[in-house]
Formats: structure tokens, C-alpha cells, sequence
């Protein structure tokens, strides 16, 4: 093992298991590692635990201010929700009773339009910045809603709390449903120029904006074309959604009766990039996934959504096998749960249905899916030059897990060392990484860019 020096001294320094991929290696594990972080919070170093007194030398650090893990823990980088609603957190888990067009006009556009309400914005934007922190997620890709103040009320919120954001002010210029929830072109643009200089003047370290069309059917033409100038004009991140659901699909060929596929929207106002994230995607052609794969656009998988209000299954294996970016994202809360644990669980579940209905279909790997949760997630962001692994001068953003945390829901069997056993990790190591068993409980400490932010006083849930 190589290592290098990155960035100003060493200020924290690891020793013990940790677990990460590689875009060669979906799940790798470095046994008696030691990692050192510098004063910006980046990885400094990588190298062995047997050579512990050179690296002190070498770095300047004291052997004895060490960070040993104990036995039952390891590291693994941050967990990366490529999709979430800030703004619908407040009914996650519940209003899961209708499909999606129905289950928006319904459920979603009328919660929404309160967040108007500023008092009533913070309190669910800090519930879900805590509960996403407690679990494991380091980098979240928000959608807030219309209002450009509450907008910036949520990046503050992630900046305060230390957590890595994408955050964006929804866009919609048509809405039917509920007449006060949607903008006039104008006006969207002239809130997304604001919102934008705004947020991007706070100078926050880890916080940026996003442009946010929140999908075709909510917007017309001539908001999608204004969108992909500001986004291209500020070097931005674009995020919607595609092809979730069949109506949906039949609802695109109405409004949109000249473009041949849903992606060919998109594509014709420059909305898709190398820095679009795009949500769903179930209902893809391959020749779609060509352009998303020529484009560099990546998708967002948000399985638990997909199945909990009867979209669809997307098929991960044929994104991949196209070579397209792909992440997971909870999808809160069309998707019930707030923890890519989750969605890694659902993914996993997805990929079996998917090989019932045909036994030569590829199921994905719970390596392949943790890579997903991780690194997969970073790319589909465009982000991986900066997180997603422990490689040198990557920000340490990075989860401490005890598989033996007290009260956990792991019951261990066995106690022998961690060890790699037919490209697996032994049931001592395995369970708590393995989306069938771990928890939040088991997540001990979080960090962001070298920043403990778990535990945390100020991030006790009420």
C-alpha cells in the first residue's frame, strides 16, 4: 500500500478496518489500515498499521494520539442520497394509497405550498437534516419546494449541521391541482436567479445550489428552455425526474406531442449533462439510456418509491450494462424511509424480482449495491473527484461502525477477526454493512470533510 501527502498536517489519524469500492472493486476491505486527515479535512495518507512508527515520522504525528477502532468496528465512506424531498418528510410513511399523478395532487403539491409558512419550513427541514445525518447520509441531493426563501433556509440548515448538499428550488410553471402551488415563467426564473446568487454569496463550504425543474409535465417548454441557460450559464447541477410511471409517460405525449421520448425533452433545452441527476428512469428505452450514457447524465435509483406507489422496477443491471451513472437516492416520500440502508435493501429486493420474472436476468451483488450506496453515488453526482472513497486527497467523509453497538439489532455468532472469504467479508464483519441486519444504531460517528457531526448535541432528535 502507497501513500502520499495531501493538504496541510495531520490532525486526526484512524487505525483499524475499512471498507470501501473502487471503480475496479466493488467492495474492498483494508485490514489494519491507518488513515490520517489533515487540517482541511482531507485524507492525508493511507498506509499500514505495521509501519506506524515510520508514517509518525514521516507525518508528524504522535503514535499514541492514534484513533484505534475497536474490534466489532470499522469504516466506510458516507452514504449518498442522489434523490430526496426535504420538503415532504413531514408524511414519509404515510399517503402511499395512489399511484403518482394522483398521489402529488392529492398528498404533495398541498403540503408543499405551506412551506410559504418559514416557521413551519425550518422545523421539518432540520428534522430531516438530523435524521438523514443520524443515518449515514453524508451527501444529500435535496428538492425543496418553490419558495425561494425556505430554499435558502435548507441550504443553511445542511451547512449548519455539516452536512454535504445539493439543494434546489423547485421550478414549476403548470399545475392544475392546486392553482396557488406553481409560478409563472417569470417569476420561477427571477426566483431561480435569486436563489442562486443567494445561496452561492453564503460562500458555504459544502452547500451549492441546483437547478430544479421538478418535471416535464409541471413545466412549459419555455420554462425548461430559460432553466437550461441558467444552468448552463452558472456551470450548474441539474436534477428531475423521468419516466417514473406509466401515466406519466402517456401525460409527457400529450403536453410534449413533437418530442419522441420522454428524454428528448430534456435533451432538446440542454437539461441533460455530465452534471443532471435524474430520478426513476424505470421505463427507459435502451435508446434513451444511449443518450443519457453520450450525455453524461446519470439516473437516480429510488426503488422503495418505484415499488411503493406502483411506477415500476427499474432494471439496474441494464443501466450499468449501458454504462450510464448510477446512484441511490430515498425518494422521501414517495419512498417511506429516509436511509439509503433502505434503499440499498430495496435495491437488492428490486434486482431478485426482476430475476423471478426472468432467471437469466443478472441480479446485482450486495458488493455492487454498497458501491451503489457510496461511490456510485458520488459519480452520479459528479462528485467522486471529491468523495465516495478513501483515496488521497478525497474529503473524509465517512461513517465509524460498530457491528456490537449496545442496544443494536445485530446479534453476533461469531468473534473471529475480519477476513475476506470468497470475496465476502466473514459474518464478524458482515453484518453491519449488510442492509438485512444494520441500522442507524450501529452508526457510531459520522464525519463530513474531516468534521465529526455524530454524534452531535445540537443534532439530538426532539
Amino acid at each position: 500500500m502507497c501513500w502520499s501527502q495531501r493538504g496541510g498536517p495531520v490532525t486526526h489519524v484512524f487505525r483499524g478496518t475499512f471498507i470501501h469500492s473502487t471503480p475496479e472493486t466493488a467492495l474492498q476491505v483494508l485490514e489494519d489500515a491507518l488513515l490520517g486527515v489533515d487540517t482541511a479535512g482531507k485524507i492525508s495518507f493511507i498506509g499500514k498499521g505495521e509501519n506506524l512508527l515510520e508514517l509518525s515520522q514521516k507525518f508528524g504525528f504522535n503514535p499514541s494520539d492514534v484513533n484505534q477502532l475497536a474490534q466489532h468496528e470499522f469504516f466506510m465512506p458516507g452514504m449518498i442520497d442522489t434523490h430526496i424531498h426535504a420538503s415532504q418528510y413531514s408524511y414519509a410513511g404515510t399517503a402511499l394509497d395512489m399511484p403518482l399523478l394522483q398521489w402529488l395532487n392529492t398528498y404533495t403539491f398541498p403540503v408543499e405550498s405551506h412551506f410559504k409558512d418559514l416557521e413551519f419550513a425550518k422545523k421539518v427541514y432540520t428534522q430531516v437534516v438530523k435524521r438523514t445525518l443520524r443515518n449515514g447520509t453524508t451527501t444529500a441531493c435535496y428538492f425543496a419546494t418553490i419558495h425561494t426563501d425556505a430554499s435558502l433556509l435548507l441550504g443553511q440548515i445542511a451547512n449548519d449541521f455539516g452536512q454535504r448538499a445539493l439543494v434546489g428550488k423547485v421550478c414549476m410553471d403548470r399545475n392544475n391541482s392546486v392553482k396557488h402551488y406553481r409560478e409563472t415563467v417569470q417569476e420561477s426564473v427571477d426566483e431561480t436567479h435569486r436563489f442562486i446568487k443567494e445561496l452561492l454569496n453564503k460562500k458555504y463550504p459544502l452547500v451549492k445550489p441546483v437547478v430544479t425543474p421538478r418535471f416535464a409535465p409541471s413545466c412549459t417548454e419555455a420554462l425548461l428552455e430559460q432553466l437550461g441557460t441558467i444552468a448552463k450559464n452558472n456551470n450548474l447541477h441539474i436534477q428531475s425526474h423521468i419516466s417514473e410511471n406509466i401515466d406519466e409517460l402517456k401525460l409527457v405525449k400529450e403536453l410534449f406531442p413533437d418530442s419522441e421520448t420522454y428524454t428528448d425533452i430534456y435533451h432538446k433545452f440542454n437539461l441533460l449533462t455530465d452534471k443532471t441527476i435524474m430520478a426513476h428512469g424505470c421505463h427507459l428505452s435502451d435508446k434513451e439510456l444511449t443518450v443519457f450514457r453520450e450525455t453524461g447524465t446519470s439516473l437516480s435509483h429510488c426503488p422503495n418509491s418505484n415499488v411503493s406507489l406502483c411506477s415500476g422496477i427499474l432494471d439496474a443491471r441494464n443501466v450499468l450494462n449501458h454504462k450510464v451513472k448510477l446512484g441511490l437516492g430515498t425518494d422521501v416520500a414517495g419512498g417511506y424511509s429516509s436511509s439509503i440502508l433502505d434503499a440499498v435493501r430495496r435495491t437488492l429486493d428490486a434486482s431478485k424480482v426482476l430475476t423471478i420474472q426472468n432467471p437469466q436476468h443478472q441480479t446485482l451483488t450486495f458488493e455492487e449495491v454498497f458501491r451503489l450506496a457510496t461511490l456510485g453515488g458520488s459519480q452520479a453526482l459528479s462528485l467522486d473527484d471529491q468523495i465516495g472513497n478513501f483515496e488521497i486527497g478525497k474529503d473524509f467523509d465517512a461513517l465509524r461502525v460498530n457491528v456490537a453497538a449496545r442496544g443494536g439489532p445485530i446479534d453476533l455468532v461469531q468473534c473471529k477477526e475480519p477476513k475476506v472469504v470468497d470475496h465476502l467479508t466473514s459474518y464478524s464483519l458482515f453484518p453491519p454493512i449488510c442492509p438485512l441486519k444494520g441500522d442507524d444504531r450501529n452508526i457510531v460517528e459520522v464525519f463530513v470533510a474531516g468534521r465529526k457531526v455524530v454524534p452531535c448535541e445540537d443534532l439530538a432528535l426532539e
